[in-house]
């Protein structure tokens, strides 16, 4: 029921800026983040979150997160990425949104996401962003009650 009702969710807003109209070769991410030292992580800026990362207190209008092991308790996970090319021109917000919700509906979530009441989130690149090689369209899902995930959310 929960997955059903984050399905849902997810066809409505989300918060960074998503794309649409990407190129062939443009692609989500599917593999597993590299370890990148102790956890938790304070201070981590949105462009060097990967997939998988667990955050405590999670705001997506900050600049900076905090990047905790799945296992204790966190407020949103980062379940997919999609990558446009360096060469592909802005696409337009619209676009980018469309391409968030799809990165978000394509994205695969363990059993245990059924446990929790989670929303969707995205975040994609403004026209300064873009402009400076931003090329990410990220996708969150947040429980909106605090820290309250225990797990991992995507297999």
């Amino acid at each position: 029921m929960g997955l059903l009702i984050w399905w849902l969710t997810s066809l409505g807003g989300g918060s960074k800026q998503p794309d649409a109209g990407a190129s062939p070769a443009a692609a989500t991410t599917p593999a597993a983040p590299a370890s990148r030292g102790p956890l938790p992580l304070e201070g981590v800026g949105p462009l060097d979150f990967q997939l998988g990362d667990c955050f405590k207190d999670f705001d997506p209008e900050a600049p900076q997160s905090t990047i905790v092991d799945c296992t204790a308790g966190h407020s949103a996970q980062l379940i997919a990425i999609h990558h446009y090319q360096q060469s592909d021109a802005y696409p337009g917000l619209p676009a980018l949104k469309d391409k968030g919700r799809e990165t978000c509906r394509n994205a695969q979530l363990a059993a245990a996401a059924t446990n929790y009441d989670l929303k969707q989130r995205n975040a994609y690149p403004s026209s300064t962003s873009w402009d400076n090689g931003d090329r990410r369209v990220d996708c969150y899902v947040t429980a909106d009650s605090g820290n309250v995930i225990m797990e991992s959310l995507i297999p």
